[in-house]
């Protein structure tokens, strides 16, 4: 019999961890709570230090890492009952990381439920890694071993054996002048605000192109004229107008807010897109379908019950309540049009820098703002009705050209899942071939040479349709001429495969043909034996933005020889998924007791960035000398000018 007795079995506020002092900046304890026969609420509190502060479960991605809690055995033993909880919080814009971020100060309170599902079980293991931070952050990992009747635990401190402890310490360097790592004038230059608003561009963008649409275009002079003779007078169908378009733009951001919600659970969801395997092949399959829609050969349409009972709802309600539902009907009426579109804004948000949701809702708001001016505009101007061209088979043009472009970012994203995948066979070459045939078949639709299902009879073509296919065609021969080495395609610079990824053989696998090291015990013995600085890049093979360093910076023929010439180059791929060698995987022990098996190339690189460098984004570049000297600061994704003079100044306090 399942029933809530609601009293508690233990208050047990045992500390786990060391006295708090600097080293210690924070000293965790732990209770339970019985809830039921077989359920309790496991209660972890983190004491912090003055001026010190713990980052949250949910603080968003590009900054510092979140926290994260490992439930040993649930599923087995026991099962979790809904997410892990966690007290009030603090969320204030970083200046390093440029971006928000959420954490705690003086006290840090985590609560999970958990359901007993073994009797047997009275023994619970909970490993928290965390990052606590002052000037800088530091990585901390707490074990608490629980036992749920309220008994004192021995902890056997676990062991690893001798080749794992080896190849643990060789993770761990000993680098000079740590302090200068991440000091002020990294030359780190401010995107987050400004990557919102590209993604709002994009967004208004989108929107614009909807309106071309035959689901939306023929709507405006129907709605601005109801508008204007249904509500008495001229100023009072200007305010209805108004308010319909203000409520357009509400919907559309509203649409982004379970984002947030989504995000807030698991602040890793949304923003693993970009790395995943799966959910890249996924999202592949998603952006053909919304293709083919476009291509006219399936409608995809919201239940029609929605759009008559909130047609009939504005009715009945009249009012700005009214106008709202009237604006909703707008929405689920044209979704047919608007819905690939909106799928691929969320497309070009996964592949952009800085929190996805907050670029969403940047990218929501751009799009419901451009689809709401022109009914705002035409009921202040109502003469400018006259000049709007007349419904036709132009928008179905635009439907076409839109499905080819979902195919063109559809491929971006297998693209992604065969470079972290290791597959190999969506080289650099079959990648442009494919964006080739799609613009070259794009170029013939629009001279009339290839027709789709909704395509009108064959008509005289457009002067607007006839220069577009021309662009078609000269960007199909732009890439061709990149294909065949003639350019360096660096208008596309971060969407296909890096050049060194090819079906033809290359000098080697390193970027811009630069000899590198994929290893970094490697690098350093060749820098040794040189005497020379070491470029260490950290970087990943789904990582736009490092692509696009290494196309448009580290190609420019100022800076290239320097790199080349100068540096011993050590490229660390954060986000390969391939498998270490059996004897070289092994168990790391921190501090804490917690033993992490590390089993992969990214896991490896990852760990060896956190533990060393405290950063967990990409691209992340560090200057060393072969003795392990700290060259200059820390940078990031920069302009070519900052990056030249960092080099520079790398290698005057290396000489």
């Amino acid at each position: 019999m399942k029933k809530l007795i609601c009293f508690s079995l233990l208050l047990a506020y045992s500390l786990v961890g060391y006295a708090q002092s600097e080293e210690n900046p924070v000293a965790w304890s732990h209770e339970v709570q019985q809830i039921s026969e077989n359920e309790y609420e496991l209660i972890f509190k983190g004491d912090i230090l003055k001026d010190w502060h713990v980052y949250s479960l949910h603080t968003a991605e590009g900054g510092s890492l979140p926290s994260e809690f490992t439930f040993e055995k649930a599923g087995e033993d026991y099962e979790l009952i809904g997410e892990t909880l966690e007290s009030e919080t603090i969320t204030e814009y970083s200046d390093i990381f440029e971006v928000e971020e959420t954490f705690f100060k003086d006290l840090a309170e985590f609560r999970q439920r958990i359901k007993v599902l073994n009797p047997e079980v009275d023994i619970v293991t909970v490993e928290l890694f965390y990052q606590v931070c002052k000037e800088v952050c530091i990585p901390k990992d707490e074990v608490f071993t629980i036992s749920l009747k309220g008994e004192t635990v021995v902890v056997e401190d676990k062991q690893v054996d001798a080749r794992s402890a080896a190849l643990s310490k060789a993770l761990v360097l000993d680098l000079k002048n740590k302090q200068d790592l991440n000091a002020a004038g990294s030359g780190t230059d401010n995107k987050g605000k400004s990557g919102l608003w590209v993604i709002f561009g994009l967004g208004f963008l989108g929107g614009l192109i909807a309106l071309l649409t035959p689901c939306v275009f023929p709507m405006i002079p129907l709605t601005v004229s109801f508008f204007t003779k249904q509500s008495g007078t001229r100023a009072k169908g200007i305010s209805n107008a108004l308010l319909y378009g203000f409520f357009i733009v509400l919907i559309y951001f509203l649409l982004s807010l379970p984002f947030h919600l989504f995000d807030s659970i698991d602040s890793q969801i949304l923003n693993t897109i970009a790395t995943n395997v799966w959910l890249n092949v996924f999202f592949f399959l998603i952006f053909v379908f919304f293709a083919f829609s476009f291509f006219g050969y399936y409608e995809l349409t919201l239940p029609s019950s929605w759009a008559n009972k909130m047609d009939a709802a504005s009715g009945k309600i009249g009012g700005a309540l009214g106008i709202f539902f009237m604006a909703v009907t707008l929405a689920i009426v044209s979704f047919s049009c608007t819905g690939p579109i909106l799928g691929g804004l969320l497309g070009s948000t996964t592949l952009s820098d800085g929190d996805v949701a907050n670029n969403l809702s940047a990218g929501m708001l751009g799009f419901g703002l451009a689809l709401a001016l022109p009914f705002a505009l035409f009921a202040l101007f109502p003469a400018w009705l006259n000049s709007l061209p007349k419904s036709g088979g132009w928008m179905t043009t635009v439907k076409v050209v839109l499905g080819f472009l979902e195919l063109a970012l559809a491929l971006k994203f297998l693209s992604n899942a065969d470079l972290v995948g290791n597959w190999g066979f969506l080289k650099r070459e079959l990648f442009l071939g494919i964006w080739i045939l799609l613009f070259l078949l794009m170029a013939l639709y629009l001279f009339g040479m290839i027709r789709f299902p909704h395509d009108n009879p064959q008509q005289k073509l457009s002067w607007p349709r006839k220069g577009l296919g021309v662009l078609s065609a000269l960007f199909a021969i732009y890439m061709l001429s990149g294909l065949f080495k003639f350019s360096d395609l660096k208008l596309l610079s971060g969407f296909p495969p890096p050049d060194f990824y090819s079906i033809t053989a290359q000098e080697n696998d390193c970027p811009l043909g630069i000899q590198c090291f994929k290893d970094f015990e490697m690098g350093l013995a060749y820098a040794k034996e040189q005497q020379k600085p070491i470029l260490l890049d950290f970087t990943g093979w789904a990582c736009v933005n490092c692509r696009k360093m290494e196309e448009t910076v580290w190609s420019e023929p100022d800076i290239y020889p320097i790199i080349k010439d100068n540096y011993v180059l050590i490229s660390l791929y954060i986000d390969d998924r391939k498998a270490l060698p059996v004897e070289a995987q092994f168990n790391f022990k921190y501090d804490s007791g917690r033993i992490k098996k590390i089993k992969t190339v990214g896991e490896k690189w990852g760990t060896f960035q956190t533990l060393n460098f405290n950063a967990a984004s990409q691209p992340y570049y560090v200057l060393l000398s072969p003795d392990l000297e700290i060259l200059n600061t820390a940078i990031q994704y920069v302009d070519r000018d900052t990056y030249k003079e960092w080099l520079e100044v790398g290698l005057s306090n290396f000489k």
